[in-house]
């Protein structure tokens, strides 16, 4: 009698694992095909993620530095002037030069000439000539934004932007968490001093990192031209009519960085705030801190796994009008409590507004003006930057801090407001192709 099942069940167990070692085959080639995908974005955030860490251990030592040089608050002031005012004396001219080099080569010799900068800082024992130079290295960071926007925009593909963004912001807010844990321990185990040589070496190690990236082309950016005021009156025309050519998408621009602005300005007040109005003691205040970079850490894990499902109109809206919620939530707080709450709202909601914004500034500015676009608009709210907070500021001197920090949360919340119009708008008139 024959047997005939055996065969029957050795065929089918063969099939099965023909159609396993497939798969598995096919899974390893989806896996490999994805990381090499992601190499190049993964040493980029690498490098980034040095830069944001130094940075924070620089911004903790120098105040340190220079309080203890001059015992003067005021001194210490004029540290976080100087930034707004690189900003205004590079952004005239820097995206004409952004927009006509090679974007990673730039950012490379930036690394390094800020590193240098910051060797020679410790050295310094005139508070004029410490002035001067870290006025220089904020000139640097100030050119190094719009060259590192525009070689991002051209090395991410477009499918994986949202999720470099919200990695991005990851990092961003792993910065603020463990840079000063970093400069707490060089502290301890030295000066102010090694902090910012340690950071002198994040900018080393970062511009190495970028040695390992591709050198894009210009995309049919702009032929290389001398700097003069001829050129530069010409590439700011070139702003002038991308802008009234694409209105729609300039006015979500300007309104974004119009939200960042008074945010900015809010947040000049938040040590008087947190003191005067609220009570808090020194630790408790450096507590409610951390639970903001808590917030935008949780916010940026959560956009890693769930960005991709969100539309970019979603981010920018949501969490514009999510950031106005939770400062007005914090502006009326009257204990702790009520300000932990605003201040993790306005934090993780932050998250996915910077991943939408920067998201749709990758999609809708095209890459042979962003340089310029970045740079020219940069200065607009520097401008305002400074308006904002020397009018707050006066507000909560002269009429209460309470009032001055509600009434700004207020004008956050109209800021937000006609952003989400403004997205609706877009979203009506079906603004589906890029603003080239």
């Amino acid at each position: 009698m024959k047997q005939t099942s055996p065969p029957r069940l050795i065929g089918l167990g063969g099939g099965v694992f023909l159609y396993l070692k497939t798969s598995a085959r096919r899974l390893r080639m989806e896996m490999k095909k994805r990381t090499r995908s992601w190499k190049y974005p993964f040493l980029l955030l690498s490098g980034v993620g040095l830069s944001n860490i130094g940075d924070w251990i620089y911004l903790i030592a120098l105040n340190l530095i220079v309080l203890e040089m001059t015992g003067s608050p005021l001194a210490v002031a004029v540290l976080y002037l100087l930034k707004p005012v690189a900003t205004l004396m590079t952004n005239v001219w820097a995206g004409s030069i952004v927009d006509r080099v090679n974007q990673r080569n730039l950012m490379i010799g930036l690394d390094v000439f800020r590193a240098l900068l910051l060797v020679v800082l410790p050295g310094l024992s005139s508070l004029l000539a410490m002035y001067a130079l870290v006025l220089f290295v904020n000139m640097a960071s100030s050119v190094f934004h719009p060259a590192s926007m525009t070689y991002v925009t051209k090395l991410i593909r477009r499918d994986q932007r949202k999720r470099f963004n919200a990695l991005r912001s990851l990092i961003d807010s792993g910065g603020f968490l463990i840079g000063p844990a970093i400069a707490g321990v060089l502290f301890l185990i030295g000066t102010p001093e090694l902090a910012i040589y340690f950071n002198a070496w994040t900018f080393l190690v970062s511009g190495v990192i970028s040695l390992w990236l591709p050198r894009l082309g210009k995309k049919g950016g702009e032929e290389n031209s001398i700097l003069s005021v001829a050129l530069l009156k010409e590439d700011w025309a070139v702003v002038r009519t991308f802008t009234n050519h694409h209105l729609l998408v300039m006015t979500i621009y300007f309104l974004f960085g119009l939200m960042m602005v008074m945010a900015a300005a809010l947040d000049s007040l938040e040590a008087a705030f947190s003191k005067d109005v609220l009570g808090l003691t020194d630790t408790t205040y450096g507590f409610l801190v951390s639970i903001a970079g808590a917030g935008i850490a949780v916010g940026a894990l959560v956009l890693t796994w769930f960005g991709n499902h969100l539309s970019t109109k979603t981010l920018l809206t949501g969490g514009g009008l999510f950031v106005a919620s939770g400062y007005l939530i914090y502006a009326f707080s009257v204990d702790f409590s009520g300000a932990a709450v605003g201040f993790f709202l306005l934090s993780f909601a932050l998250a996915f507004a910077n991943t939408g914004f920067h998201t749709f500034y990758q999609e809708w500015i095209p890459v042979q003006v962003m340089g310029r676009v970045t740079s020219i608009f940069g200065v607009v709210e520097s401008v305002l930057v400074i308006l904002a907070t020397t009018v707050i500021g006066a507000a909560a001197e002269w009429v209460s801090v309470k009032a001055a920090v509600v009434g700004g949360a207020g004008i956050l919340l109209l800021v937000t407001l006609s952003l989400g119009y403004a997205n609706r708008h877009w979203k009506e008139r079906q603004v589906d192709r890029p603003a080239v």
